[in-house]
């Protein structure tokens, strides 16, 4: 024994290995492989070791290649399953036994099968389609039943991973035998003799079959054609785990994610989903006024969307007011608007380990919920308010709450996602929501990490004063009362004679436990490489559906809208009006319907005095101005039968992504709208009026006509 001892340490390879044979005793190398392992360099032995030891972990024989095999054969490991985040019944007892990694097989190009067993679950990367062949399985709150559509589902590297947890499902007095010769028959149309065998030799009761197919959209086509947003979706990570299952994996356009960087949830939070799904569900309370509030950065957006995906199991439909200007769900930011959601929200929370400009690759942190750019939506009644943020103008922030919410018929249950901004006035704020909206449950996030935010129970709401409206106890004249806000709603008529106000609430706490890298120094910067995602989303339904090639948007021909038949509004800025031309040109605008009449101006431009409180169609790009002729060149998704109603353009402080201007395909030459030479002390120009971003290259104000565009008829 000593003289072995002494032979194993002769050289340093061999020292090497063993102090990796010391964590590891019962991994064990031949003769071949240790010599395998002395002609590697530090740095080899390293990542060799290291693949030993994941393949070990993995209940996988080195000696196969990686491959994995059932911890079967591995007496002397326990046989456990890894427990699903929450799974919506209490697992079969056999579950114990089966594989700890779900198999994959290739159905093809672009095409995989999945089997998740009972109380197991796929944490993922990337984007697909998901088909349920067999069985039930649950993604972020939505449930995917055999026979069900496919769903799109997106698992994006700006948030945190999606997990697929197989779920329980009923089954009618069926053997083990009859439900393995169902599965068999169903997976023919996919795989081959030899899969299908490999497949069904993990195969036990109540486990569901996934076919995983690859996803291509125009606007996720369009989003990764701009540098630094490819690997928004797809990042080539290196793997030690090189196996039939990544290859599967990656003509899918996915990869296996590590089950701690996908969503979770804390049991506080189940409890309170659970409750307000079964007062949701009850006849007698089928419409209740759901609120969300809580500081920033803490899973507000999170929990909503996890409700309406639970919601949408039980009832067909959830209404959605948004009264977040700075992260919308699902419209371009800026914006108030009502929505009547009928399909699954299937994004998770955001991560914030985000650069600025460009997408960086690395583990990215578990964090609060951003604006997705995944699931852009027409909304049933929306108002631009043209900036992130109400601060400094919170009496038309509470109007057009006011204006939107008067669309709401309380045929459905309502959700309503507030802002962030808790403290000071913020919180004054919240309390005049509270007793605006009336809801009947107000769900509040804390955390030991966030500011501090009382308890807005009904006694405390009812004793505070807000910014415009008083308290029971207290006579403060601030403004206008709430009794103006009752006059001015507009309710159905059955409830016009008696409508529901202040009849209290119900306070439901849920503690949260999200890590944010987010800082105080970063959150803007983050915020705003999501609210661009967000417009380039919006910009590409411009494209063509696939399989049609992208088409710049330089090479889009766009609508011709005489001076005189809209009017114009700088929302963020007093502008001069010989200026008011430089500031729309090459601007993002929101298309608006006012119901003064703005015809009968013999030229034009029309300008308005005040910014009105309208509805807003949807959005566009001005790219360019034709003095001559008077009119404006608008780039828009919005179809034609509803511009005939635009006659107003607002322009506010949202931007064209950088990314746009600079990186469209096909330019050659100088590009438009792009220069170092900007004089910053034009009005509206500035940063401190009009809240432009100051950076090297800049929109240029002035109006030169661009080569590229091309000339409508």
């Amino acid at each position: 024994m000593a003289d072995s001892l002494l032979l194993f340490k002769r050289g340093p390879s061999r020292s090497t290995w063993l102090r990796a044979r010391k964590a590891r005793p019962h991994l064990i190398l031949s003769y071949r492989p240790r010599r395998r392992l002395g002609r590697l360099r530090w740095r080899g032995r390293r990542r060799f070791r290291r693949r030993l030891l994941q393949a070990q972990a993995a209940g996988a024989d080195w000696r196969e290649g990686c491959c994995l095999v059932s911890r079967s054969a591995a007496p002397r490991r326990p046989k456990t399953a890894a427990p699903s985040p929450r799974p919506a019944e209490d697992p079969a007892p056999s579950c114990s036994a089966l594989l700890p990694i779900p198999p994959v097989r290739s159905a093809g190009s672009g095409r995989a099968v999945l089997l998740l067993p009972l109380g197991q679950g796929f944490t993922f990367s990337g984007i697909c389609r998901v088909t349920c062949l067999y069985g039930q399985v649950q993604v972020f709150g939505f449930t995917i039943s055999q026979g069900q559509p496919a769903q799109n589902v997106f698992s994006t590297y700006t948030h945190s991973r999606l997990t697929i947890n197989a779920v329980h499902y009923s089954v009618h007095e069926k053997s083990k035998k009859e439900m393995k010769r169902e599965a068999r028959s169903l997976l023919r149309s996919y795989l081959n003799q030899d899969d299908r065998y490999c497949l069904m030799k993990n195969f036990s009761p109540l486990c569901s079959i996934l076919l995983l197919e690859r996803l291509k959209t125009s606007t996720v086509n369009f989003i990764i054609s701009h540098p630094g947003l490819s690997y928004i979706f797809v990042q080539e990570i290196p793997t030690f785990q090189i196996n039939s299952e990544y290859f599967a994996l990656k003509s899918v356009g996915i990869r296996r994610e590590r089950k701690k960087n996908g969503l979770r949830l804390t049991e506080s939070a189940f409890s309170v989903m659970d409750e307000l799904v079964s007062v949701s569900c009850e006849e007698a309370d089928g419409c209740p006024v759901i609120l969300v509030c809580g500081s920033q950065d803490i899973g507000k957006s999170t929990f909503v969307r996890y409700l309406i995906n639970q919601l949408l199991n039980s009832i067909s439909c959830i209404d959605y007011l948004e009264c977040d200007l700075g992260q919308t769900e699902f419209t371009p930011p800026g914006c108030i608007s009502l929505l009547n959601v009928t399909e699954p929200v299937l994004v998770p929370h955001q991560g914030s380990n985000l650069g600025p400009l460009q997408w960086k690759r690395g583990v990215l942190t578990t964090g609060p919920p951003g604006p997705p750019f995944t699931h852009q939506r027409t909304p049933q009644k929306m108002v631009y308010y043209g900036k992130p943020s109400c601060k400094n103008n919170f009496e038309n922030y509470i109007e057009i709450i006011k204006y939107v919410f008067s669309s709401y018929k309380r045929e459905s249950p309502l959700i309503v996602n507030t802002m962030g901004w808790v403290a000071d006035q913020g919180l004054l704020l919240l309390i005049d929501l509270i007793r605006l909206l009336s809801p009947s449950h107000v769900v509040q996030f804390s955390s030991d990490r966030g500011r501090y935010m009382p308890d807005l129970s009904p006694s405390y709401v009812d004793d505070m004063d807000g910014l415009y409206t008083k308290s029971t106890s207290k006579v403060r004249n601030r403004g206008f009362h709430l009794a103006e806000f009752a006059d001015n709603l507009e309710f159905a008529d059955e409830e016009k004679e008696n409508p529901v106000l202040f009849t209290g609430y119900k306070l439901m706490s849920v503690k949260s436990e999200f890590v944010s890298g987010k800082t105080p120094r970063n959150r803007e910067s983050h915020n705003k490489v999501l609210r661009e995602l967000a417009v380039l989303s919006y910009l590409g339904q411009l494209q063509p559906p696939v399989p049609k090639p992208l088409c710049p948007l330089h090479g889009l021909t766009p609508y011709q809208v005489p001076f005189n038949a809209v009017a114009l509004r700088i929302i963020h800025a007093d502008v001069a009006p010989t200026h008011i031309l430089y500031a729309v040109n090459a601007s993002w605008v929101g298309l608006c319907k006012i119901l003064d009449d703005v015809r009968g101006h013999a030229h034009g431009p029309i300008l308005l005095a005040q910014t009105p409180i309208c509805d807003c169609l949807g959005f566009g790009i001005c790219r360019g101005i034709d003095m001559e002729k008077r009119l404006y060149h608008i780039l828009t998704p919005v179809p034609p039968e509803e511009l005939r109603n635009v006659n107003c353009l607002l322009v506010g402080t949202i931007s064209i992504p950088q990314c746009v201007l600079k990186s469209q395909r096909g330019l050659e030459g100088t590009i438009p709208y792009i220069t170092t030479d900007y004089n910053f002390k034009l009005p509206g120009a500035s940063e401190k009026i009009g809240a432009r971003e100051i950076e090297e290259t800049r929109k240029e104000k002035v109006h030169p006509k661009p080569k590229f565009y091309r000339k409508t008829n």
